[in-house]
């Protein structure tokens, strides 16, 4: 399928702010782009690099007054979201090295203190695909997707202690337990098709059977029309935006997502 995407962003910025985007899709083997847009008003001078992740960044400094930014990108992706029951764990000494890094505890993924549940709730499940499939059943039936509940992000253990949260609280749950019983984990930030109420999305991909696979405990069933933004550790690497002091203040952000 076809996707056009678009997130606009409208800001005050009361002192002279540097900051860093992260609003373009993905380039990568998971989905095409067709076309693009990009717009600054008012135009200034801005720089754009790749991440560690191959994550697409922007970088400025806005004056002081109105600053608005326009994205948008018709992307080409699968009609299909994939998944592989029975998938099989791979034990740390045969996983990529470009993997390993998602196996460790990170800012809002502490998953030295989840082991112990993990095991539990995955205790009578093959090791990989159906051990992820059991946290995620997990969590939709003891955290509750809550959009608009959370401004910040929070951690797995706080997530797990207050019993709600938004997407990505859910995902940083999901990521931790995973890591906790060796099975890599990611968040990854998007679009996805027909989300309601619509707005930017995040979810979690698991590497397990020799490749990444998305799972979303916010979503009854998993479904496709998902254009990545980004990939990371968790929340703290895929910012729609970053900015380095309290200059700037978002107003407005407007997300949408339309089948072509």
């Amino acid at each position: 399928m076809i996707l056009r995407v678009s997130c606009n962003l409208s800001f005050h910025i009361e002192d002279s702010t540097a900051l860093i985007f992260m609003l373009r899709p993905y380039r990568g083997v998971l989905q095409w782009i067709n076309r693009e847009t990009f717009s600054i008003k008012p135009f200034l001078h801005m720089i754009e690099s790749s991440d560690s992740y191959g994550n697409t960044c922007q970088r400025l400094v806005a004056p002081p007054g109105s600053l608005m930014l326009y994205t948008s990108a018709e992307v080409r992706v699968d009609d299909f979201q994939d998944s592989a029951p029975g998938a099989w764990f791979i034990e740390i000494q045969h996983l990529p090295h470009d993997v390993l890094l998602f196996l460790r505890p990170s800012r809002y993924c502490e998953s030295d203190r989840f082991g112990e549940l993990a095991r539990e709730i995955s205790a009578d499940a093959a090791p990989g695909y159906d051990q992820v499939s059991r946290i995620v059943e997990w969590i939709r039936q003891t955290v509750q997707y809550l959009p608009g509940s959370s401004d910040f992000p929070v951690s797995a253990s706080e997530v797990q202690l207050r019993g709600y949260g938004v997407c990505r609280d859910l995902a940083h749950l999901g990521i931790a337990l995973c890591r906790s019983i060796s099975i890599p984990a990611r968040i990854v930030a998007g679009y996805l098709y027909r989300l309601s109420p619509m707005d930017l999305h995040a979810w979690f991909e698991v590497y397990v059977g020799g490749q990444w696979y998305a799972f979303d405990p916010t979503q009854a069933q998993l479904t496709a029309g998902r254009v990545i933004i980004a990939f990371g550790r968790d929340a703290a690497d895929v910012p729609v935006f970053h900015q380095f002091g309290s200059g700037a203040v978002l107003n407005q952000m407007k997300v949408s997502v339309e089948k072509l």
